[in-house]
């Protein structure tokens, strides 16, 4: 049977926390590089079916392609180690700690954070011919959006930041539902169907996804977009990755794990039967 029910599939996710946490760090980098790189490249391949048919939709519905792949590698994003770690530490595993679940997170994000740079720097490299004419519409339209969405919230102030924030949060409920989703089946077409849908959906709604925004970014600042790297990290980068923290880990995280893991006591019948009689 290829279908797990979500009693069996929420002890897997506390199963996949606690071994993310008792990882050694050489095995964390490495996993957690090439989620980032793949991600990117994801990314740009997305951006670069939109600028070419000028159908953003086909993008969207291409860009889970790098989800799958990572995922069925077994590589690591920081959005799904945001929502699977706490809940080792949640259910009392022995040995896991807070300090545990935030070296975790650490690693992950180093990690991310190199691979997505490195594509950056390779796609620039390739987009410009060596950085030798300029990169054309692709490179155009990445600019654009590294401005759009770091000096475009910061106009706003507060409100702005907290737009990221929330953008933030709705993305992780959907892509760690698609992490979770992948748990749901045991066969390869049903884990890459259960991811397909949430992410598909947060990239067309233009949801933040701080690993994707780890490429585009940088990618952007190299490719001439007109705002510097505190602009990314404080009208981006920052907001983005607390609110994926929170989104993932209450929305999905949390929900799974207190109704299939750590139930309620069930109501009592007497009252009901006293009614009855």
């Amino acid at each position: 049977m290829s279908y797990l029910a979500p009693s069996e599939f929420a002890t897997k996710m506390v199963d996949a926390g606690e071994s993310k946490i008792f990882m050694s760090t050489r095995d964390t980098l490495i996993r957690a590089f090439m989620a980032g790189a793949i991600l990117a490249l994801a990314a740009v391949f997305a951006i670069t079916v939109a600028v070419k048919t000028g159908m953003f939709l086909l993008g969207a519905i291409l860009f889970p392609v790098g989800f799958c792949m990572l995922y069925l590698m077994g590589f690591d994003l920081l959005t799904g180690v945001f929502v699977l770690a706490p809940l080792a530490l949640l259910d009392k595993r022995p040995g896991v700690t807070a300090k545990g679940v935030l070296r975790n997170w650490g690693l992950v994000f180093v990690g991310n954070f190199a691979g997505a740079l490195t594509v950056a720097f390779m796609m620039a490299f390739i987009f410009t011919y060596g950085f030798n004419v300029e990169a054309g519409p692709i490179g155009e339209k990445v600019a654009g959006i590294g401005e759009a969405r770091t000096l475009g919230y910061a106009q706003y102030g507060a409100d702005g930041w907290l737009t990221i924030f929330i953008r933030g949060m709705l993305c992780n409920w959907m892509v760690s539902l698609g992490v979770v989703g992948a748990m749901i089946s045991t066969s390869v077409s049903g884990k890459v169907i259960a991811m397909w849908m949430p992410i598909f959906l947060f990239f067309f709604m233009g949801f933040e996804h701080s690993v994707v925004n780890m490429f585009l970014f940088p990618f952007s600042i190299i490719m001439g977009g007109d705002f510097s790297v505190m602009d990314y990290l404080i009208w981006n980068e920052i907001p983005t990755a607390l609110g994926n923290l929170i989104g993932g880990l209450a929305f999905t995280g949390l929900t799974l794990y207190t109704t299939h893991v750590k139930t309620a006591p069930k109501r009592s019948a007497e009252p009901y039967m006293s009614k009855v009689a």
